[in-house]
């Protein structure tokens, strides 16, 4: 009886010590955060050609489990363990190895004094964002790319560019030590697997087919509805707390996809072939989704509509840049993904206020001087290099030990068949 007083007396002594708010809120952005991988398998599946649908998806959802592996083993203390300012990180490029297997943190552990809520949700939230980011890379190599060598590559990938971008920026590494924002992924996340994926499509060349087309669009209106959803969680709980600005955060993420959406409609309405189409409105929106995540905690809502307009703009031109070069960027990731994280990051160092969050900084037309705008984009710079240059250089590495480009049977047979032995549809 004594001991079922104790357990219970410490059952409720570590319920209590967490706010339940918080810690709710943090679980369902966590839960959003992972349907959004499910949600790019499904975009990605429905663009793809039909005998490759399940390849594409399974690249994205084979990321859940080498991720989470590789996240809990090492990825999460090398990101956020050690900081600069302590002196006991790598050079402020990447954390040490306190936190490997999650050593010293407990379900009754809080992330901060501040941040009281579990750090295991935090690992988990987290998570999310490292078994995305690489997954995004595949829409520009689809049917191209052999499984053996993308699961090489997603390991060191993410070793070698995820992880030192997220404790630079993140992690109080380097970059955040200069001063450089980034809210919710516009560097770590948009910016370096969007350059990532523009060096794979200069490695593995065009497609045998490429101009099949999408094989199901409703299905990629089921992906866009997944993600679109799911950054609420990618950006308004980026905050990593409940207050005035994660409010902000979620309105600027709607309103800037919602607008960036309709500019993208209204180019292809009243240019070239002067039709709205639905691949082009959902496209829109995930482009102002990307572009405004950078932002979405440290700007107003006039100008997060300022930024889905610039994102429909510029990433619909981008698009159409690589289709002129013709680069076989299958899905569209570098305009997209990779053009949204640079555009956000610099818009963000003309357009950031401290009015909307204390904790950022002011831009160029906001009060602030040149230094912050020069920062965002030298740090942006960086992680699109890096992120385009390893990529280059590590699939090299990987074709010298396992082939990296399938084969041209194989490619028009299709990867579902030849690869995986299942195909989508009978």
């Amino acid at each position: 009886m004594h001991i079922l007083f104790l357990a219970t007396e410490s059952k409720i002594t570590m319920n209590m010590m967490f706010d339940k708010g918080l810690t709710t809120f943090m679980i369902v952005a966590t839960s959003l955060v992972m349907l959004m991988t499910p949600g790019l398998a499904f975009f990605y599946g429905g663009l793809g050609c039909k005998k490759n649908i399940l390849s594409i998806m399974m690249q994205s959802f084979v990321s859940l489990g080498i991720t989470t592996i590789l996240w809990i083993s090492f990825g999460y203390s090398m990101c956020f363990s050690g900081t600069m300012a302590e002196g006991n990180d790598l050079f402020g490029v990447i954390g040490n190895l306190d936190k490997a297997f999650l050593n010293g943190v407990t379900a009754s552990t809080p992330l901060s004094p501040e941040r009281n809520f579990p750090e295991y949700i935090f690992v988990a939230y987290q998570m999310m964002f490292a078994i995305i980011t690489p997954a995004l890379i595949t829409g520009a190599f689809i049917n191209r790319v052999t499984f053996k060598a993308y699961v090489i590559f997603l390991v060191l990938w993410q070793i070698f560019v995820y992880y030192p971008f997220v404790h630079m920026v993140w992690g109080g590494g380097v970059l955040a030590e200069w001063g450089v924002l980034d809210f919710a992924g516009g560097i770590t996340v948009h910016a370096t697997a969007g350059f990532a994926a523009l060096a794979s499509v200069f490695f593995v060349g065009a497609r045998a087919e490429k101009n099949s087309g999408p094989n199901n669009i409703p299905l990629v209106a089921i992906g866009t509805s997944l993600l679109w959803f799911g950054w609420y969680g990618f950006n308004a709980g980026s905050e990593l707390d409940v207050d005035a600005i994660t409010a902000q955060a979620f309105l600027n993420t709607d309103v800037a996809a919602s607008v960036a959406a309709i500019t993208w409609l209204g180019i292809e309405w009243t240019t070239g072939k002067k039709r709205p189409t639905f691949i082009g409105l959902m496209t829109g929106a995930v482009a102002g989704l990307a572009t405004i995540t950078p932002a979405a905690g440290y700007v107003t809502l006039g100008t997060a509509m300022f930024i889905g307009l610039c994102a429909g703009m510029v990433c619909y031109q981008a698009v159409k840049f690589v289709e002129r070069k013709r680069w076989d960027d299958a899905l569209d990731v570098w305009g997209v993904h990779g053009i949204g994280g640079v555009l956000g990051t610099i818009l963000l160092g003309f357009f950031g206020t401290t009015a909307v969050n204390a904790n950022g900084a002011n831009g160029l037309f906001m009060g602030g001087g040149l230094s912050f705008l020069l920062k965002q984009i030298i740090a942006i710079i960086f992680a699109s290099a890096w992120g385009f240059i390893f990529t280059l250089g590590v699939l090299k590495a990987i074709n010298r030990v396992v082939p990296v480009k399938v084969g041209r049977m194989d490619e028009k047979k299709g990867l579902d068949l030849g690869y995986h032995g299942e195909v989508a549809r009978q």
